[in-house]
């Protein structure tokens, strides 16, 4: 089958280096990928972690923007309650501006954080936090499509820098209300299987079952971002995939350290012992050689009906993740 293959990166720290270097990493990768024929390369955002450098992706996106000649660039995402959605149109019409038809605005409603973060990051910390989401989606897609009612205060607001067309709105979320969310605005929809690998089957079919025909998509559009390791040997790959495997299990305990080298992840993971993050119907990570990859998307893609994947890919050794994408984009080709 045909499947395209995307990006998202989380810009992960390794033991050793630096966030600097994570993100310089990033742009690298993201270059790297754009000669390779990836689809699109998403930027994901997250707050006050040693493990994860990128806290603003669209800053991160504008240089990726100019370091890259053909690929979509894009949030994955922008956590819309830290912001109001005449910013998050402003910033997007900007990239966009710089980058015409390049440009996707990955939409998601977690803290990124801990709660303490979403404290720090609220707009209004005078009352209680109140989930109006749907509310500023309603507000983002009229501010980016300038169509807000006649009588709307708003309807005044020129969104600047105004130029044709605009940035392509996606819908991202891990659960079944962001499944119910995506089909009540008509928009493309990205579930994030490596990070919650239950319920994924559910929430993709009912996207596609309920969808109808919206200003933003004809037909339902799905992607899963999965988890991606691969190597020359599945022994090399399992070695490699010590690292995210470790994070996985540091993260539920709250412990946001670097990525650890695979020696030291295999030692901590024996002394562990304790239970691994529950898997799905399908693995969070796909791990192994090129082939057995490819076997293992295709046939994920095959149930679920989609034509793309968004691969994720954390190892210790950045020279490795850049080899991990190589090696599916040829096995794909």
């Amino acid at each position: 089958m045909s499947l395209r293959l995307s990006v998202l990166d989380q810009s992960p720290v390794a033991m050793g280096s630096t966030p600097a270097e994570a993100l310089q990493r990033s742009i690298d990768l993201a270059k790297h990928v754009d000669t390779l024929g990836y689809t699109r390369f998403w930027m994901s955002e997250h707050h006050a972690m040693d493990t994860l450098a990128c806290t603003a992706p669209e800053i991160v996106l504008a240089r990726i923007g100019a370091e890259t000649r053909r690929i979509r660039i894009g949030s994955g995402g922008i956590m819309l309650p830290h912001y109001t959605s005449l910013k998050v149109a402003e910033v997007f019409r900007t990239l966009h501006a710089l980058y015409p038809d390049r440009v996707d605005l990955g939409i998601g409603r977690a803290p990124g954080g801990g709660p303490i973060e979403a404290a720090a990051l609220r707009r209004n910390r005078n009352v209680q936090p109140v989930d109006d989401f749907p509310d500023q989606v309603t507000e983002l897609l009229a501010f980016l499509g300038k169509d807000f009612p006649a009588s709307h205060p708003f309807s005044r607001i020129k969104v600047a820098p105004d130029a044709p067309g605009g940035p392509d709105v996606w819908m991202l979320g891990s659960s079944q209300w962001s499944s119910s969310a995506a089909v009540e605005f008509g928009l493309p929809y990205a579930f994030a299987h490596f990070f919650s690998a239950q319920g994924t089957r559910e929430a993709i079919s009912r996207y596609q079952a309920a969808f109808r025909p919206s200003k933003f998509r004809e037909k339902p559009e799905a992607t899963v971002a999965v988890g991606v390791i691969c190597a020359g040997t599945q022994e090399e790959a399992e070695y490699l995939a010590s690292s995210v495997r470790l994070l996985q299990v540091r993260i539920r305990q709250g412990d946001r350290s670097p990525v650890a080298a695979p020696e030291d992840a295999l030692r901590e993971l024996r002394a562990w012992g304790g239970p691994t993050p529950e898997e799905g119907e399908w693995p969070r990570y796909f791990v192994g050689t090129p082939e057995r990859v490819r076997e293992g998307l295709e046939g994920m893609a095959r149930e679920l009906e989609i034509g793309e994947v968004v691969v994720n890919t954390i190892v210790w050794d950045h020279a490795k993740r850049l080899e991990s994408y190589k090696l599916l984009s040829d096995v794909f080709a």
